[in-house]
């Protein structure tokens, strides 16, 4: 069953007037097009300044697309208020590349896991909610009253996904979730999602400039380049036989590697 359809994405950024004259406006997105099913896992992969972020914002609401739409199982989202966008924001939530950022330095573990079921009024008690999504990705109730500098990179990205699975959402946005890390934490974290998502259910969108890091947790892949996606297809088709020369440069500067299974 199709989860997310994204119908001929646009996108673009005007440029800052330097003359009289009016620039033409940067186009970031160019007539995307693609679905994600149910609990399943797709990476997005591209060099940066590809689109990829460009489409996470969208993809959050927070950038409203100069064509197209998206839908979550055939409801349109569009940006709007909290109020308005509750339902979605409880259903698609978002795994930040730099935790220890997105988290409150004054709050608890606990209560930056609490809070977006407070602010997203999510029926439950909040604190035992938090405690279960801790759980969940290898926390114990240890880690509770710690705040973010007393994590290690690790830890803080294992509370960043606690924090977005607290709601229980149907969609993890993920945006190069283990690029600060080391090896040993990357593997954990990988492993964390997978997790989540076969037991869950949750479907999971990473998105990454390292095509290895996605060919470990998916089993489809989408490349962008230039706004476009220009390879669509199964992870070890695409190891085994690149179609489009993008896809072929960040194969060449990615480490051996084998897909997901």
């Amino acid at each position: 069953m199709t989860l997310l359809s994204v119908r001929d994405l646009s996108l673009s950024y005007p440029l800052p007037r330097r003359s009289w004259r009016r620039s033409a406006p940067v186009r970031a997105l160019h007539g995307l097009s693609f679905e994600m099913g149910e609990g399943e896992r797709v990476g997005l992969v591209g060099m940066s300044g590809s689109g990829k972020s460009s489409l996470l914002r969208c993809l959050l609401a927070m950038e409203p697309a100069a064509t197209g739409q998206v839908l979550l199982r055939g409801r349109p989202v569009a940006a709007g208020s909290v109020a308005a966008l509750r339902w979605y924001r409880r259903a698609v939530q978002y795994v930040p590349q730099d935790p220890i950022a997105s988290l409150e330095p004054r709050m608890t573990v606990a209560q930056s896991v609490a809070e977006p079921l407070l602010r997203l009024r999510v029926d439950c008690d909040p604190m035992r909610r938090a405690e279960e999504a801790l759980e969940s990705v290898g926390l114990d109730h240890r880690f509770l009253r710690r705040r973010p500098d007393e994590l290690s990179g690790g830890q803080a990205q294992r509370v960043a996904i606690a924090r977005a699975i607290a709601t229980r959402p149907s969609l993890l946005l993920t945006d190069e979730p283990v690029s600060g890390l080391d090896m040993t934490s990357r593997v954990q974290v990988v492993e964390v999602l997978r997790h989540l998502s076969e037991v869950h259910g949750t479907a999971i969108l990473m998105v990454s400039h390292d095509i290895s890091v996605v060919a470990g947790l998916c089993r489809r892949a989408m490349v962008m380049d230039g706004g476009r996606i220009v390879e669509d297809r199964p992870v070890a088709a695409m190891l085994r036989d690149p179609h489009h020369p993008h896809t072929s440069e960040l194969l060449n500067a990615a480490p051996p590697m084998t897909a997901a299974a």
